[in-house]
């Protein structure tokens, strides 16, 4: 099924071709600005530190004043502001994205610290346009390498990466239609846990806006009700798509039933993988 799907791909891209909508991402080199140079360079110190550090607590620890603290406690509406001198109190954040606390880490403070001073804030634009650097593309390269896979993409946000990418499935359906408007059989059938990232939960109904795609949300986790959705339909390109660790909840996604099921399904398997990176996740067996 995987060739299927190469196929499918590999003929709407040329039907993008022919309609001259293909655009060409041209990396921009970077030079240093001649007025800096003769600043004192920042040395490359590439330190890795095996116990906790001081920084590592301050990247978690936070204070806010304690009348934000009620607002927060009893859903209190807020603005935001806070008025006067108040008191505070000091909490631990759990609910961040920086779950290896690299943001606070001095390597990397020295190393975006060095590349402002070098290049400044880079240059502003779309990646289409001129915004994209030789930076984004060995970051891209490092990042394939990272996970083991053919080649990256970067967007500007993960929530944009899960939408552009819904959408950029449920476009194959409307690209390789006989007429404007894909047929019912022409569609794409996405099948998405009910407990999907909303970003996934965008992306598919702006698909479905675009009447590209047939939606089946199967209960959270539940393969029998997966199964029993894929065995009724009758569209031949099937995608399924799930966080691998559901953020909002922190379960993780049986992902050795999934690769049976798709084994006997035949469908695409797309994983919103972000959670897990960088961290030790036991793998399943041969590349999903």
């Amino acid at each position: 099924m995987m060739r299927s799907w190469d196929h499918w791909v590999e003929e709407s891209l040329q039907k993008l071709q022919h309609l001259q909508l293909v655009g060409s991402l041209r990396p921009i080199h970077l030079h240093s600005a001649p007025a800096l140079e003769a600043q004192k360079p920042i040395e490359d110190e590439f330190n890795v530190f095996d116990e906790l550090q001081p920084w590592d607590r301050s990247a978690v620890q936070v204070q806010i004043t304690e009348a934000t603290f009620q607002k927060w406690v009893h859903d209190i509406p807020s603005s935001g502001d806070d008025d006067g001198i108040q008191s505070f109190k000091k909490l631990l954040l759990f609910s961040a994205n920086d779950y290896l606390g690299l943001g606070s880490h001095p390597t990397i403070g020295k190393a975006a610290a060095k590349v402002a001073l070098e290049h400044g804030m880079g240059p502003r634009s779309s990646a289409l346009i001129c915004g994209y650097t030789d930076y984004h593309r060995l970051l891209e390269s490092c990042l394939a390498d990272l996970k083991e896979k053919e080649d990256c993409l970067l967007c500007p946000t993960g929530f944009a990466a899960n939408t552009s990418l819904m959408v950029a499935l449920g476009s194959v359906g409307t690209l390789l239609a006989a007429g404007k408007t894909p047929s019912p059989d022409e569609k794409i059938a996405i099948f998405s846990d009910a407990l999907n990232h909303a970003s996934i939960i965008d992306g598919i109904r702006i698909a479905d806006k675009q009447k590209s795609v047939q939606i089946f949300v199967y209960r959270h986790c539940d393969m029998n009700h997966l199964d029993a959705l894929l065995s009724s339909c009758k569209i031949m390109k099937k995608v399924v798509v799930t966080d691998s660790v559901f953020s909002m909840d922190g379960d993780v996604a049986p992902m050795v039933e999934l690769v049976k099921l798709r084994k006997e399904h035949d469908f695409l398997l797309v994983i919103d993988d972000v959670s897990p990176l960088g961290q030790s996740i036991k793998k399943v067996g041969p590349p999903y």
